[in-house]
């Protein structure tokens, strides 16, 4: 605390003597921060020495018509470790050259090739062995994300990899069940709908959940019989590779699944203006969420499946179980390091509870263990890069700042890699950009609130509507708020309950259209109607 202390009052002192004016203000500033920084303990740390990644990296290249290839340029680039910021592999660069050629290879493979043709049911069998092969390989691939995205072991190996087997399960079930419709008509016509693959699908995924939003995508894609080019995060494109190369032993015909590695402006802007891609689904920030819908527009008016950014709302009534309150706000801002779109970023608590909240979240933070994700017990690992981590050190800052109270942490864990404590603050304020923006980051905002009114008001004042969250014991209370905020989820009790079944997506600019369950299915077909004339029907 002195060190940091000593950091920050250095800091003013040279800022304050550039001016006499300015003087006061810092003054003020830094005695500010020290009320704020008195008194905080450290949450509790593990070893944050990297230990040796229990995997090697093998695939590297892009995949294209089946094959793993160098890139055109023969140009790689890295991909870093988050504990130390060391690279692990070198990585095949995409651009827009080697997008032509993988459309091309889901193009012909869509329309000349077996996959759409095939059965329902066998192209059910074969994502039903890929799925098998993906459970087989579970904690190879899970060191894999482990390694590349800072995330810990336990929770990619024992939740996120098996909820994607499920998830191409789930789909591969659904494969042989798509079907259209026989409609009356008004005169001697029987007409049907036909529910057909709608092509080449683009899709982009992003950093925080590689593996799991890939899957998100590229299942129900399969399922429905279409072809996919595949766009990774260039900060976390091992993964997709690794298990590809379980789609090709699984049986996929060459083409109809293709993996690009590479960066946005490039790779990501030639899939989008693609004008043989039939269908774009993205992942990511609303910026950029908004430039891929514009790049759509300007080519082929390709549709496109949005999910975008968040900033969800955790309500907690004034007769909520305090206790699993808590413990359920905790684990829905600081889950994935903080790194996840519908995090409950900010909790309003009401005032008849909200001091013993306060305090029993700070509690909470401070014992949430940091380290090296691959260590057993560890609860938090590093922030993705030095890009994220800066930006989430500065809305530390602002919130400090801008008046509100630092209950616990605000401070880097270590002098390498990109780890940050658990940070919670108190008596945060709607106009705090710590409570309008998205700082997708471990940092807590607790807001007071007096009644539902007034709580559904301030939730729903975001240009965000991606989830939220209740806790309340009645059930009219639970109703009210459920109808009442401008969300695509509402968890009542609970906090990222994922299911295969459940469809996720938002309202406003957190996006449009959902992934998951039977809904995602409607975003990879075409519906064709067809009419035919009858002669003497015997029915109508």
């Amino acid at each position: 605390m002195q060190v940091m202390a000593s950091r920050i009052l250095s800091t003013l002192h040279y800022v304050c003597s550039s001016s006499a004016s300015a003087t006061k203000r810092c003054l003020g500033l830094y005695s500010h921060w020290q009320r704020s920084i008195s008194g905080i303990a450290a949450s509790v740390v593990a070893d944050v020495e990297p230990s040796i990644a229990p995997v090697q990296i093998d695939q590297s290249q892009l995949l294209i018509d089946g094959k793993f290839v160098d890139a055109a340029s023969g140009k790689t680039f890295p991909t870093f470790d988050p504990r130390t910021g060391d690279v692990i592999a070198n990585v095949a660069e995409g651009d827009a050259e080697d997008v032509n050629r993988a459309v091309h290879a889901a193009r012909k493979a869509f329309d000349e090739g077996p996959w759409p043709k095939m059965t329902a049911y066998e192209r059910s069998r074969i994502i039903l062995r890929f799925a098998d092969l993906l459970e087989k390989h579970n904690d190879e691939v899970a060191a894999i994300e482990t390694w590349d995205s800072g995330k810990t072991y336990e929770q990619a190996a024992n939740v996120e990899i098996p909820m994607v087997v499920r998830l191409f399960r789930y789909y591969a079930g659904w494969a042989d069940k798509i079907h259209g419709l026989t409609v009356p008509a008004d005169g001697p016509y029987h007409v049907q709908t036909l529910h057909e693959p709608i092509g080449v699908a683009g899709q982009i995924v992003p950093w925080n959940f590689p593996l799991l939003i890939f899957s998100w995508k590229v299942a129900p894609a399969l399922a429905c019989g279409n072809t996919v080019v595949m766009k990774t995060a260039e900060q976390t494109p091992l993964s997709a590779l690794y298990v590809s190369k379980l789609f090709l032993e699984a049986g996929l015909p060459p083409g109809v699944l293709n993996v690009i590695s590479g960066f946005g402006p490039t790779a990501g802007a030639a899939l989008c203006s693609h004008m043989d891609v039939d269908k774009l689904a993205f992942t990511g920030s609303t910026s950029t969420g908004k430039r891929v819908l514009e790049l759509s527009a300007h080519s082929n008016l390709k549709p496109v499946t949005l999910e975008l950014g968040g900033k969800s709302p955790f309500i907690v009534c004034k007769d909520a179980d305090v206790d699993a309150a808590v413990e359920a706000s905790h684990f829905a801002l600081f889950f994935n390091q903080g790194q996840c779109c519908c995090a409950g970023s900010r909790t309003f608590v009401h005032e008849s509870i909200y001091g013993e909240f306060v305090e029993k979240a700070k509690a909470r933070a401070l014992k949430r263990v940091v380290g090296d994700p691959f260590k057993n017990g560890v609860e938090q690992g590093p922030q993705i890069d030095s890009v994220q981590f800066e930006k989430i050190m500065k809305y530390i800052r602002s919130g400090v700042e801008s008046g509100a109270q630092l209950e616990s942490g605000g401070q880097r864990i270590g002098s390498k890699g990109y780890y940050i404590q658990p940070t919670v603050f108190s008596n945060v304020q709607d106009n705090m950009l710590i409570a309008k923006d998205e700082i997708f980051g471990p940092v807590q905002s607790i807001l007071k609130f007096k009644d539902l009114e007034e709580v559904i008001r301030r939730a729903n004042a975001t240009s965000y509507g991606l989830a939220a969250g209740v806790f309340t014991k009645n059930m009219d209370t639970a109703n009210t708020l459920m109808r009442a905020l401008q969300a695509g989820t509402v968890w009542i009790n609970c906090y990222d309950v994922f299911d295969a079944a459940i469809p996720f997506g938002g309202y406003k600019m957190s996006g449009q259209g959902r992934v998951r369950g039977i809904y995602s299915l409607r975003s990879y077909l075409q519906v064709k109607a067809v009419v035919t004339a009858l002669k003497n029907p015997a029915w109508l």
